[in-house]
């Protein structure tokens, strides 16, 4: 063997354990990528019931927004039917109350003021 062959040899085994020294960091990194693509696989598979259920609670809770805006509007007509009425009775009953109660007010002043001075006349 010459000094060629000899440097040949140790460059040749100095190549392979290069490439063996660069193989575990790569065999490494492919375990590392494989773990990942389960864990997103794994992500995935309960990601999805999740989001069919929040699609499912969204529909229903927009039935129910759809059924308290059908009993707001009922509820804003009788406030508004309940205001015309209570309009509508003061306008035809509030006037003749007040005059009924003016002279009610009026009489028992009347009436007051009779018995004070017939009082006052008996005690001379």
């Amino acid at each position: 063997m010459s000094v060629g062959d000899v440097a040949g040899l140790v460059a040749a085994i100095a190549f392979v354990l290069l490439v063996g020294v660069l193989a575990v960091p790569l065999v490494k990194l492919g375990r590392t990528f494989d773990q990942a693509s389960a864990s997103l696989r794994q992500i995935t598979e309960h990601t999805l019931p999740v989001i069919d259920e929040t699609a499912t609670v969204v529909a229903s809770t927009n039935s129910q927004l759809e059924r308290v805006d059908t009993i707001t509007t009922s509820a804003a007509q009788v406030s508004a039917n309940v205001s015309a009425l209570t309009s509508l009775f003061a306008a035809t009953v509030g006037g003749p109350m007040i005059k009924v109660a003016a002279f009610s007010y009026g009489v028992r002043r009347a009436l007051s003021g009779l018995s004070a001075s017939a009082k006052a006349s008996r005690t001379r």
